[in-house]
């Protein structure tokens, strides 16, 4: 592994790496070529890779996503950049209708990486949610999560190896970590969730920007005699539950965080599961932490109360050893 870097150049770093093997690649997008992006993604890409493979486009999302999905089936690999999520909506139907769906339809490959910055932080109702459901629910897609800068580099190094349309998503508040990465040759494999921390008495299951807060109850949860085991599922379409099973049949109990609204989030299909592949091993019911289902708010105080904390995780394992307290024998 390199020196530690932060988790939006490890982005860059992959990029570049790829981009210097595979002369197909490039990438579209705003404020990329002076600014590097507005996360910092791909800062001193255009001084790596030359200029004529880094493009700024006009603000319309459907305009680059459509040029994302020509280019791939020309045999390109381009990299669109849309900036927030949010901004996906407005290339809606370029992304479910055509980049899903054309690999079926033709029988054409569509390599088309779609990066994005997720999650929630501060930025008000339109710069500030966390689609990852929407495109869980769309097959054909393949959906990275990334929560430190070697998972960025080693998942982005295989988007751009593989031959489907993939949509990357980086945590805001995750821009400045810092981590090791791996070298050029190392990739994070798609579908391949990840034990973060090693437990035996109850499983935490998460993703992205929720993988901190997991690991900061771990430590409190810890000092009370609890020893609990956190996975960081890295991808969420393929989704590897293989992973989440075996551990929550050493364990016995089950918390899932989540950012995503708790009604129909990705947190919602991850218990879902849990409750129909390893009911027989629970001794508790799977807890269950998402986001409320309301516009996400500016003010800092009130996006607080929206989100579950630290504090929360830590009442929901907890709960998961005093469900059955009050049950009569």
């Amino acid at each position: 592994m390199s020196d530690e870097i932060t988790y939006s150049a490890a982005f860059s770093e992959g990029v570049a790496e790829e981009m210097a093997n595979d002369p197909d690649i490039f990438v579209l997008g705003t404020d990329l070529v002076h600014r590097g992006g507005h996360w910092a993604q791909i800062r001193g890409l255009v001084d790596a890779v030359g200029p004529g493979r880094v493009f700024d486009a006009p603000i319309s999302e459907a305009a680059m996503v459509a040029t994302g999905v020509g280019s791939a089936m020309a045999g390109m690999h381009p990299i669109i950049d849309l900036n927030f999520v949010d901004f996906a909506y407005g290339a809606m139907d370029e992304i479910a209708n055509q980049a899903a769906k054309i690999p079926y339809m033709l029988g054409r490959k569509v390599p088309v990486t779609i990066r994005a910055t997720s999650g929630i932080a501060h930025g008000g109702p339109q710069h500030n949610n966390s689609l990852e459901s929407f495109f869980m629910n769309m097959p054909g897609l393949s959906v990275a999560v990334p929560a430190f800068p070697y998972d960025v580099k080693g998942l982005i190094k295989s988007a751009l190896r593989g031959q489907e349309p993939v949509i990357f998503l980086m945590h805001k508040r995750l821009t400045g970590t810092r981590g090791p990465v791996g070298g050029p040759d190392e990739l994070v494999p798609f579908g391949v969730a990840r034990v973060c921390r090693e437990g035996e008495d109850c499983t935490i299951v998460t993703y992205g920007g929720g993988v901190a807060k997991a690991l900061q109850a771990a430590e409190i949860l810890v000092e009370e005699g609890r020893s609990p085991e956190v996975i960081d599922l890295r991808t969420l379409a393929p989704l590897d539950m293989e992973t989440v099973i075996t551990s929550v049949r050493k364990t016995g109990r089950a918390v899932v965080l989540d950012e995503a609204p708790k009604i129909g989030g990705p947190g919602a299909e991850v218990a879902a599961s849990i409750q129909e592949l390893a009911f027989e091993y629970l001794d508790a019911p799977v807890g269950r932490l998402g986001a409320m289902r309301t516009t996400m708010p500016e003010s800092p105080p009130l996006l607080a109360q929206v989100l579950a904390s630290v504090e929360d995780v830590v009442g929901a394992v907890r709960a998961t050893f005093t469900a059955f307290e009050d049950v009569p024998a």
